[in-house]
């Protein structure tokens, strides 16, 4: 009972939680379901929403959502095998390139949101836009094929039979907390969230902090698009559209508050995995993706007026 009383006081335990007596009725009810393999591939999709979530979890925690993470996923898997340079034998300058140019797409989001005083929601929105008519412009319709040898090895790996992309996911994660929980930007970043104007009367500044969040959410959305890459050989239009939605469901099922100011990345972590053993069981009983996307749209629906009552409260 003391289990059952902590887990609903701290959400990222209740998730956690979740995810375990899934796995385990799933498990014994489906064969072959709890095989290392099977959990271990799992846990290699959670990796990519796990990595775009990142990014999204800084920038909810400062009350903003990224809407542009999905369109910058695409961006940077369709743009790297394009820009790789033939003379890069190890195909590190490409992977550098491409994430510079996530990265500066986040930057140009915080830009508009912090000069401009765009919202970020409707700034990452109209960068989403533009980047996909940019891409079909670029792009077309086709496919592009990725050559690029560290893409291979980052999407294809498995070290000690570990994915590579769970092993980025790891030192994301640790990267995050540090951040958030250890640091004191992240502290300012909670504080921003929670109450933006006694925030800047303590002397702590809007502009630098959303500046920062979003352009690490560029990055890890960069990252993220890398990975998909590399798992997929191949990038394409609209590749990076089904980890908006998960990216934003991670983040509030691991219990931070979509108005910003409460919550924690290793939340995101087992919402992250929730989210993928979901779609893994709807799968199996043959549900179709409208059928998903029904479900995941009132998954946030519900938590969206969860949060909004708590906030009231």
């Amino acid at each position: 009972m003391n289990i059952i009383r902590s887990a609903f006081r701290n959400p990222p335990l209740l998730t956690f939680l979740l995810v375990a007596l899934v796995w385990i009725v799933a498990s014994f009810t489906l064969r072959g379901f709890g095989a290392y393999g099977h959990l271990r591939y799992l846990l290699e999709l959670a990796a990519v929403i796990g990595i775009v979530a990142a990014g999204q979890t800084l920038v909810i925690l400062m009350g903003g959502i990224d809407l542009s993470v999905g369109a910058v996923i695409t961006v940077t898997a369709i743009l790297l095998p394009l820009i790789s340079p033939a003379w890069d034998p190890t195909g590190l300058a490409g992977i550098a390139a491409a994430l510079a140019i996530a990265t500066g797409i986040g930057l140009m989001n915080g830009a508009g949101a912090a000069y401009l005083r765009v919202p970020p929601i409707i700034m990452t929105l109209a960068m989403a836009t533009f980047l996909q008519g940019l891409l079909v412009i670029v792009a077309g319709g086709s496919a592009v094929t990725v050559s690029n040898p560290a893409v291979i090895l980052l999407g294809q790996a498995r070290p000690l039979g570990i994915p590579s992309g769970i092993l980025l996911w790891l030192a994301v994660s640790i990267v995050v907390l540090l951040l958030v929980h250890r640091m004191p930007i992240g502290a300012r970043f909670l504080a921003l969230g929670a109450n933006p104007l006694a925030a800047r009367l303590s002397g702590v500044s809007i502009t630098g902090n959303t500046l920062i969040v979003h352009t690490l959410s560029g990055f890890f959305a960069g990252l993220a698009g890398i990975l998909v890459l590399g798992m997929n050989r191949q990038g394409y239009v609209g590749i990076g559209d089904p980890y908006l939605l998960t990216s934003i469901a991670a983040v509030v099922l691991g219990g931070t508050s979509i108005l910003g100011g409460r919550g924690t990345y290793a939340g995101t972590i087992p919402g992250a995995i929730l989210l993928v053993t979901t779609t893994a069981l709807i799968t199996v009983v043959n549900a179709s993706p409208g059928w998903r996307s029904i479900m995941f749209g009132t998954l946030i629906l519900a938590l969206l007026l969860v949060s909004g009552r708590e906030a009231r409260r």
